[in-house]
């Protein structure tokens, strides 16, 4: 069959689903907790291949060909932005501008309901609220992907795997001029079950969520690797008619947990043990590989390690995109790409030999987030020893004597 029916462990990214005239492409979670394609009823495929031609996952090139860098650290000329937003406030500062000139934007918000990241359409700056700050799971792109009418103009963001097949996508119907697609330094994105198993401890904190947050900066930018979270316990129900004044002042949360104090959300997933196959195995996007007009990110370096408030790394991979940037309400400090991406991965994670045993935690009903944490510092701290063996007889000596 001429369709994604083979395909498996993939980016997850959905515009299959998006292209397919017959609708019968689902995008469900796998056995480990990733977005995959099913075909529901292959008697009505027609063989035509769409599936395929916009699949970033089957083809090895990026499909954005031209590229001009240009590359900033950015952040936004509103304080009160920046302040809120994960890092210099640019890809907020983006949208705004956009829908200001008619465009919509795709991008993704956190619903608490159904426990998941997703795409959505925001038409007015105060529905573009909810897409303010990193969410580090992936998201289910289907809906938001169909709801976009490609007669419009729309900015569409996203992982760079979704962003690649969108493009494919757009490059099918010769609709690119209508779009500015931007994506970010991605690390990977983790297992939902793993999501799941940490919604669990914070809901038995605070009842059942009704908001998440990421990453704030409170205690200064870096040291926002944080998460925020309310319930039905405890914490303000956020009234998201009335979300810009609420939310761009600055919202605190009943429960808030650091990286720098060991929350294990955090831990598992900048440890690289618990990403999608495709994130180890298929990525091409790393550094300034990139299918987008423009990608933000954190401009972690020792150029702003001064610095508290934030700073985004800003780089232009278009004309169009450079355009963008120069004209929305942001003030931008020409760099060159090294030092804008200075603090951002070069290439693909490792996956660690203790990956199989972590995914089986995960999988069992009979181990929370705790025990899961717990079993993962213990496979750590032998990788550690194993690794380097002459040091760990060395403490093991000084421990003796």
């Amino acid at each position: 069959m001429n369709n994604i029916s083979n395909i498996h462990d993939c980016f997850g990214c959905g515009v299959c689903a998006t292209v397919c005239a017959k609708q019968i492409i689902s995008i469900e979670l796998n056995g480990d907790g990733f977005y995959e394609p099913r075909i529901t009823d292959e008697s009505k495929c027609t063989n035509c291949g769409l599936c395929l031609d916009v699949c970033a996952y089957s083809h090895d090139d990026l499909s954005l060909k031209d590229r001009c860098i240009k590359s900033y650290g950015a952040w936004s000329k509103d304080e009160a932005v920046r302040r809120k937003c994960s890092s210099g406030g640019v890809g907020f500062e983006l949208g705004r501008t956009l829908i200001g000139e008619g465009y919509k934007v795709c991008g993704v918000r956190y619903n608490a309901e159904g426990n998941r990241a997703e795409h959505y359409i925001a038409t007015t700056v105060e529905e573009l609220i909810p897409s303010i700050g990193s969410k580090y799971i992936q998201s289910y792109t289907v809906d938001g992907f169909k709801a976009i009418d490609r007669k419009q103009k729309y900015l569409v963001t996203g992982t760079p795997c979704q962003i690649d097949s969108f493009r494919r996508y757009l490059q099918k119907f010769k609709k690119e001029d209508n779009f500015v697609l931007m994506d970010f330094f991605c690390h990977g994105v983790p297992s939902k079950l793993m999501w799941d198993k940490y919604v669990k401890w914070a809901e038995a904190k605070v009842g059942k969520l009704t908001y998440v947050s990421w990453r704030n900066k409170f205690t200064g930018w870096h040291d926002s690797w944080a998460m925020a979270i309310d319930g039905t316990d405890h914490g303000e129900p956020v009234n998201w008619h009335e979300s810009y004044n609420l939310l761009i002042r600055g919202k605190k949360s009943y429960l808030n947990s650091r990286l720098s104090q060991g929350d294990m959300f955090y831990r598992l997933f900048l440890s690289d043990a618990c990403l999608g196959k495709a994130c180890y195995e298929k990525c091409k996007y790393k550094y300034d590989q990139s299918s987008a007009d423009i990608r933000i990110g954190d401009a972690w370096g020792s150029h702003y390690k001064e610095d508290e408030k934030g700073v985004s790394a800003a780089i232009a991979f278009t004309e169009k995109g450079n355009e963008l940037l120069q004209r929305c309400n942001c003030e931008l400090e020409p760099l060159s790409m090294k030092v804008t991406a200075e603090g951002q991965m070069k290439s693909c994670p490792q996956k660690q030999w203790y990956h199989k045993m972590l995914m089986s935690d995960l999988k069992s009903s009979k181990h929370d987030i705790q025990r899961v944490y717990n079993r993962y510092v213990k496979l750590r701290r032998l990788n550690s020893r194993m690794s380097n063996p002459f040091r760990s007889v060395v403490n093991l000596i000084k421990r003796l004597f």
